[in-house]
């Protein structure tokens, strides 16, 4: 007779963090035969966290041995064997299956203990910067992650974190809020918070920097020469003496940009008289490249282009006026020497306007008075050509009688106006009327 085993009680599930010697099993061991045909042992394999314990009365218990961890075993499938001390000896299996329940003991965990993320400045708003993941080794809830930002190191003026950045507390998905600026802000430092939904909650912390790149958004910016503010012309003096290679002057710029966008080069674009500066292509100074000549005008005028090496690229112009003379009293004299015969010929262009307009003004006012006396006359002559008409109409039909009533009066008046330039000359004629086949009157 092989051993007989009757579990009399039995635990499916165990939770992890059960402690050592928790029962899951209660057993009872039975052999017909007897002497040592009927002694029996049991065991199970030694690569288990589980021990067996004999009872009274051939009673077992299998009890854990060890701390459980279901994240590395989740499920036991434990075979206990009975065998007896015959010969041959006889063996019994039981098989007993066990879950191990999942506690809330990890915290979700990230890759990485810091990451970076880069973004070009002037990104549009709600553009997706980065994608953080986190990873709990629990199940169910316990496992389920959401995603926070805690701080970040913006100083206490600042705008809050909030009008920055955002994150998805899902899919720990981040959003830019705002269009980032590389010359107000170079590096954002973020700290995301990953916090699972069990009973007590754990979570991890893990820091982002969000460093922002440059773009080529910002043009060149000229700091000298200035513009002056106290009234002066801003005039680069210059000797006649000059030699060739003499350093009249030097713009300087600067680009708030950096990298690349911020290498500045220096043209010359347009001068009074090409041929006799330079400028350098990326120190900015202007040089002579010749002596000067009597025939050279005292007053240069050089247009300085300052272009940046970003793509695309930005530029910015400045006009430097270069004035040829050994001493400034003497720049003076001569630049009011030539300014004097300008602005004659200045006020000379204004007299020969005004004169212009009062000649197309008299003009005008001339022409609108014969338009209204032609007007005037025309009318006055209709008015004399009126009453005349109603002179001739006045006769008295009562003065011309018919005959039975069958045969009428017939009378023609025809009239004639004569008409001249002068109206006192002006001629109305009325002939003597017409009769035919009419009976006078004694009246008439």
């Amino acid at each position: 007779n092989a051993p007989e085993v009757t579990i009399t009680s039995v635990t499916s599930s165990i939770p992890e963090n059960a402690p050592p010697g928790t029962v899951i099993t209660l057993f009872h061991v039975h052999d017909r035969d007897s002497g040592k045909n009927g002694q029996v042992l049991c065991s199970i394999p030694d690569n288990l966290p589980f021990k067996l314990e004999k009872k009274v009365d051939n009673y077992h218990s299998l009890a854990t041995d060890r701390a459980l961890d279901r994240e590395q075993v989740s499920e036991y499938n434990i075979t206990v064997t009975a065998v007896d001390f015959g010969s041959p000896s006889l063996s019994t299996h039981t098989h007993i299956l066990l879950h191990v329940a999942d506690i809330n003991d990890n915290p979700p965990s990230f890759s990485q203990t810091a990451y970076s993320a880069y973004i070009q400045e002037n990104n549009p708003r709600g553009a997706s910067i980065y994608s953080l993941t986190a990873h709990d080794p629990d199940s169910q809830e316990n496992a389920l992650v959401t995603y926070s930002l805690v701080d970040s190191s913006l100083p206490l003026e600042a705008p809050p974190l909030s009008s920055y950045v955002s994150i998805n507390s899902e899919t720990g998905v981040l959003y830019a809020l705002c269009s980032f600026d590389y010359e107000q802000s170079r590096e954002l430092q973020l700290r995301v918070t990953a916090r699972d939904s069990g009973d007590p909650p754990l979570s991890s912390n893990v820091s982002l920097t969000l460093f922002i790149l440059d773009q080529n958004d910002n043009a060149p910016e000229i700091l000298y020469p200035a513009f002056p503010t106290d009234g002066s012309s801003g005039v680069e003096l210059a000797p006649r003496s000059a030699e060739p290679g003499y350093l009249v002057t030097k713009v300087v710029a600067v680009d708030a940009d950096s990298g690349q966008n911020a290498w500045l080069s220096y043209h010359l674009l347009k001068a009074t008289e090409p041929g006799l500066f330079s400028v350098g292509l990326h120190s900015g100074e202007i040089r002579t490249i010749r002596a000067f000549l009597d025939k050279d005008t005292l007053k240069q005028n050089l247009l300085v282009a300052v272009t940046d090496n970003g793509e695309p690229p930005l530029s910015a112009t400045i006009s430097v006026t270069v004035a040829v003379a050994d001493s400034i009293p003497e720049i003076l004299s001569d630049l009011s020497s030539q300014a004097a015969p300008e602005s004659q010929d200045d006020s000379l262009l204004t007299f020969y306007l005004v004169i212009a307009v009062a000649v197309v003004s008299c003009l005008f006012f001339t022409f609108i008075v014969l338009l209204l006396a032609l007007r005037l006359r025309r009318w006055w002559k209709l008015q004399v050509v009126q009453s005349a008409a109603d002179h001739v109409g006045g006769v008295s039909s009562s003065q011309f009688l018919g005959i039975d009533g069958v045969r009428a009066f017939l009378q023609t008046y025809s009239h004639e106006v004569s008409l001249t330039t002068d109206s006192r000359k002006s001629q109305l004629i009325f002939p003597q009327p017409n009769y035919a086949d009419t009976l006078i009157s004694q009246q008439s």
